[in-house]
């Protein structure tokens, strides 16, 4: 929860919509009231001039605000607790000036009682309590009988568990001229989401092509829904469950995409469709009629619309599906690709499609659909293509909610474009260290400032600056980033291994012609266990953090929380029950308030402050032990006596002995040469590599070794 003087926020709140319990962000300003939906992204509002009453009831084992407008309309918001009733009370009546009314609902269970319709709503009352409500717009079908009337409702995919129909029994009454049943029934219809058609449509699209769902479909606009028409399915949506409009353009520049975004879904079967995609050509044209009048068309559509409309195909659909809708059409924005198009070619969940890149988010199309808001995304990810990482790569978004989409087999020439279009819009990268924009926060319309105050980076900066300084300008021994991707460097990975000289050695420049098979076989096997050394070495072992002394001074507040420990009784007085991360952004919007004198008074503390620690740390590292220094590392010594060296094992088996070897011994008689057997080669090799990086000349065979020596 925030707190300022012209707004209140609430982060975890439900908005009860159709008996689902939708998790978003509630704020209230000075001019209105505005809750997002986390999931869907999509904003209610509602202005100070609208609101009607306020009332305040414990629901379940939390407190409800509710929300009436003077249209009829309810916004209920759960989730609240009990010590926030008088922030709330205080505020609305304060900005919007309507009194904050306590209700307490029934609680004998009955099930029989009085119905009274109200605005929207249904309520049954029991003991002249309100027991509980119904809101009618949840209500997809109504049917009576001869004394009794059923309501079924719309199925909510979003909750686990879901009323679907609830039966009332109406006693008859005794004047013969009034048919309780009936007025029942017509009070309920009257504000029910039935979608009934009657009469003539405003205007029809015929057989326009749907690649979702599929198939060819006559289109007809009616005042308070759509209706798809098909050869096998009929579909109908109601203007408020369309959240957003897209119109994007094919890579080939010769057809058009038109999406619907939809909440609820399409529901076919199991089979749920979240979004409408229309496709057209940009040649194709179109010519259509209202059945409207003039003076209707004039009054409902202020002139943005005539009665008679004629152009290309995708321009009239859009238009006419935007004033009727009351909702933007979003365009793509300023990202161009490599060969100038607005779409990237990749693949997701195994099917090719497009990925555009808009203003606030991704749009992938058409199968299946997905759109991806900026202020829902924890972070992004550039990584190696599975298939040809020479020309491909893939794009990882992770959400909030811990969601990850693939976009995969992206062309490499797309990289640059791509990356530089995801820091423009400053989302967080993986591995680069940098911090993304919190969308969460500026895109819902908060008239507070984005800057806020961040005590805890601050305080962190100051003990940078003074180990900075502390250390003459830091340790220049610090470990190396990790490396990230980037497909622009265009290194050869199999020349890695092989890039070493493998087959020249200096006994081979001055004459070794006559080098047999058996010293070609070892030189493979010794370059076989270069590879195998190399792929097991670490590339960098981490430093071990050394344990903190105790006893060694310790770091001087900043002065910022030398303000806030003088200060933190007194907002803690000033807002009772604040929590820990509520009373430390208070104080940072506080502390950017603070007069220059008081701050000056603080950072002279902190000066004095600073300059003990400094003496205290002198005296702490003169008083220190010194650290002992590592033994060095042992070396393989080569003992040898009268020419010759001594090997730690005195006698060879016959299956190490070659004619090599043989001849080599007869010869070492009268040269006094030393002898190594192919064992020995192996286990003194064996002991280089690991005492020694592989490095990528050739190196010296034991035999040249001994002769240098």
């Amino acid at each position: 929860m925030a707190m300022n003087g012209d707004l209140l926020e609430y982060k975890d709140v439900f908005q009860e919509n159709r008996g689902a319990m939708i998790d978003g962000r509630l704020q209230l300003l000075s001019e209105k009231v505005i809750f997002k939906n986390t999931r869907t992204g999509k904003v209610d509002t509602v202005l100070k001039k609208d609101l009607q009453t306020a009332v305040w009831r414990r629901v379940a084992r939390e407190f409800e605000l509710k929300l009436t407008l003077r249209n009829g309309n309810n916004f209920k918001f759960d989730g609240f607790k009990e010590h926030d009733f008088e922030r709330i009370q205080s505020f609305v009546k304060h900005h919007y000036g309507v009194e904050v009314e306590q209700q307490d609902l029934s609680g004998k269970g009955w099930n029989w009682g009085r119905t009274d319709f109200e605005g929207n709503e249904m309520r049954f009352e029991v003991g002249q309590k309100l027991s509980f409500e119904i809101p009618l717009n949840s209500v997809s079908q109504c049917a009576q009988s001869r004394d009794e009337v059923t309501l079924e409702f719309h199925q909510n995919d979003d909750s686990e568990l879901s009323l679907m129909e609830m039966r009332f029994y109406i006693p008859p009454s005794q004047d013969d001229s009034i048919d309780k049943v009936k007025e029942f029934h017509d009070n309920v219809m009257a504000k029910a989401d039935v979608l009934q058609i009657k009469g003539n449509a405003i205007c029809t699209f015929q057989d326009l092509q749907c690649l979702t769902p599929r198939g060819r479909y006559d289109i007809r606009m009616y005042p308070k829904f759509i209706q798809l028409h098909g050869k096998t399915f009929d579909y109908k949506i109601t203007y408020t469950s369309v959240l957003r409009l897209f119109l994007l353009p094919h890579k080939d520049q010769r057809q058009i995409f038109f999406v619907v975004s939809l909440d609820p879904p399409l529901k076919q079967g199991q089979t749920r469709y979240h979004f409408l995609i229309l496709l057209f050509f940009k040649e194709d044209d179109l010519s259509v009629e209202f059945s409207l009048s003039e003076d209707e068309m004039q009054e409902k559509f202020d002139g943005k619309l005539q009665k008679r409309m004629s152009g290309p195909m995708y321009e009239v659909v859009s238009r006419v599906m935007k004033h009727l809708v009351q909702r933007k059409i979003t365009v793509p924005g300023s990202f161009k690709g490599f060969n100038g198009t607005q779409s990237i070619t990749c693949t997701y969940k195994a099917s090719s499609g497009f990925m555009f890149p808009l203003e606030r988010g991704f749009m992938y199309v058409h199968k299946p659909p997905v759109h991806i808001r900026f202020d829902e995304i924890a972070y992004v990810n550039f990584a190696r293509g599975k298939a040809n990482i020479n020309r491909f790569f893939d794009f990882e978004i992770e959400t909030r909610s811990k969601t990850t989409f693939i976009f995969s087999n992206i062309e490499r020439q797309q990289y640059t474009s791509l990356y530089d279009f995801v820091n423009n819009k400053k989302l967080k990268i993986k591995n680069t260290g940098k911090e993304g924009v919190n969308y969460e926060d500026t895109m819902i319309g908060s008239d507070e400032e984005d800057n806020v105050h961040d005590p805890y980076l601050a305080r962190m900066k100051q003990e940078a600056a003074d180990r900075y300084e502390e250390n003459d300008g830091g340790d220049d021994d610090s470990e190396s980033e990790d490396e990230d991707f980037n497909p622009e460097e265009n290194q050869p990975e199999v020349a890695e291994e092989f890039d070493s000289d493998v087959g020249s050695s200096d006994s081979e420049k001055s004459g070794g012609e006559e080098e047999s098979e058996d010293s070609e076989q070892e030189r493979k096997k010794k370059v076989k266990k270069e590879k195998k050394v190399k792929k097991e070495k670490p590339t960098k072992e981490r430093k071990r953090k050394s344990k903190k002394d105790p006893s060694a001074p310790k770091r001087p507040a900043s002065a910022y929380m030398l303000w806030l420990n003088a200060n933190r009784e007194r907002i803690k007085k000033e807002n009772p029950g604040i929590s820990i991360t509520d009373l430390t952004r208070r104080a940072g919007v506080e502390w950017k308030t603070v007069s220059s004198s008081t701050k000056e008074k603080f950072e002279k503390e902190y000066l004095a402050a600073k300059e003990k620690y400094k003496l205290a740390m002198s005296t702490y590292t003169k008083s220190e032990p010194s650290v002992k220094s590592s033994p060095p590392k042992k070396q393989r010594k080569i003992t040898k006596h009268l020419g010759t060296t001594v090997s730690p094992s005195k006698f060879k088996s016959k299956e190490f002995i070659t004619e090599s070897d043989s001849m080599s011994s007869s010869d070492s008689d009268d040269d006094n040469k030393p002898l190594k057997s192919k064992k020995q080669k192996e286990e003194s090799e064996e002991e280089e590599a690991e005492d020694t990086p592989v490095s990528s000349d050739a190196e010296e065979t034991p035999e040249e070794e001994s002769e240098s020596d």
